[in-house]
């Protein structure tokens, strides 16, 4: 059900273009600090500091655009291309989630998409081999096939470790029937585009606020929700643990927030007894402050390498409830590390709060 939900938010939000229009506040363009959100409107963002540029994207659900700024906290100013209109029936609708990733040389980037029944939700993703993302031409690669039945997936997300390539992302067990139970696989990759690897699950839903909702129709009907989707690597200080954060619970509700699994570096990532999960949520929402469902998590260091920064999705109002425009915005806060050397995300902070620029921000021409 949750999927449906979440389809239905989408359908009032217009397919966002790149007008600045819905960019945040410009006041601060010129100033050491910046405020969230980044964009009034944008679920699930993503970006990546590469060469001295930042590129980014956020779920638009009918294409991809893709922006690039040297300042990711004055995104007015940023350019913008669109870089993918799907064509082919099977994957044109639903574009959830796309992530965008340079892997030996090349642009990729990763997305969920399906046929118009988001039971059909497939792993896509598209390559450019142009030195810079917005020129050239991203083509597709095709699906990617996480498991031998075509079975459900979404919020795909890759990264390194020790030479090989995995694939983190949400998936089924088994075809929903009535209800479903979203949970986190891995599998490692032979290529960008293949798996060579089963997929092995690392997180099921276990926990009271992994389970939790609001009716969205008003307390006529009830579902079950058990989610946990929108997984992002990061890891230690050290780089000693390797840290899978998810999202958990109903997108559309306040109490969407982020888990955490953590395992050794040393350890076999294919090995679900590698992983421990946290048993209390790490982010969540703040409501004495406005700030609900804060989630969809990815890190994004500052210019100069000297801080770390989280880009997460929030809302500011408890639900985003059938029949309202998309809520969902990006936000961008510094993280710290805790006595362990762990990542301390701190609390989510109201919007319009005064924020240091990263250091070393080169501002947009």
């Amino acid at each position: 059900m949750r999927i449906y939900l979440c389809l239905l938010s989408f359908s009032v939000l217009l397919n966002i273009s790149c007008n600045s229009k819905h960019a945040g506040k410009t006041e601060d363009a010129e100033k050491d600090t910046y405020v969230n959100p980044l964009f009034t409107e944008g679920p699930n963002p993503n970006a990546i500091y590469h060469d001295g540029k930042y590129y980014y994207t956020h779920e638009t659900n009918d294409q991809i655009f893709l922006w690039v700024t040297t300042d990711i906290t004055d995104m007015p100013r940023s350019t913008c291309k669109e870089v993918w209109v799907p064509k082919d029936p099977s994957n044109s609708y639903h574009l959830w989630n796309p992530e965008i990733r340079n892997i030996d040389g090349k642009w990729y980037i990763y997305f969920a998409a399906d046929d118009g029944n988001t039971d059909n939700h497939q792993i896509y993703v598209i390559e450019n081999d142009s030195p810079d993302p917005m020129q050239g031409e991203f083509r597709m690669k095709g699906a990617i096939m996480t498991n031998p039945e075509w079975n459900w997936g979404i919020h795909p997300s890759t990264f390194e470790h020790k030479g090989e390539l995995y694939l983190l992302w949400s998936g089924w067990p088994n075809r929903r029937i009535g209800s479903e139970t979203q949970c986190i696989y891995i599998a490692r990759m032979e290529n960008p585009w293949t798996l060579a690897t089963k997929r092995v699950m690392i997180s099921q839903p276990e926990y009271e606020w992994e389970r939790q909702w609001i009716n969205p129709d008003g307390g006529r009907t009830a579902y079950p929700i058990y989610v946990n989707e929108s997984p992002q690597y990061f890891h230690s200080k050290d780089n000693q643990t390797v840290i899978v954060y998810y999202s958990a619970s109903g997108c559309w509700s306040p109490y969407y927030c982020t888990g955490m699994l953590t395992a050794d570096a040393d350890s076999d990532l294919l090995n679900p007894a590698s992983w421990k999960k946290s048993p209390v949520p790490v982010f969540q929402q703040k409501p004495e402050d406005g700030v609900y469902g804060p989630a969809g998590l990815s890190f994004i260091p500052s210019p100069n390498g000297t801080e770390w920064y989280v880009l997460y999705q929030a809302r500011s109002i408890p639900s985003g409830n059938t029949g309202e425009s998309e809520t969902r915005n990006p936000r961008l806060q510094k993280i710290g590390w805790d006595a362990n050397g762990m990542p301390d995300l701190g609390i989510p902070l109201p919007v319009n709060t005064p924020l240091p620029k990263p250091s070393g921000t080169v501002t947009n021409q």
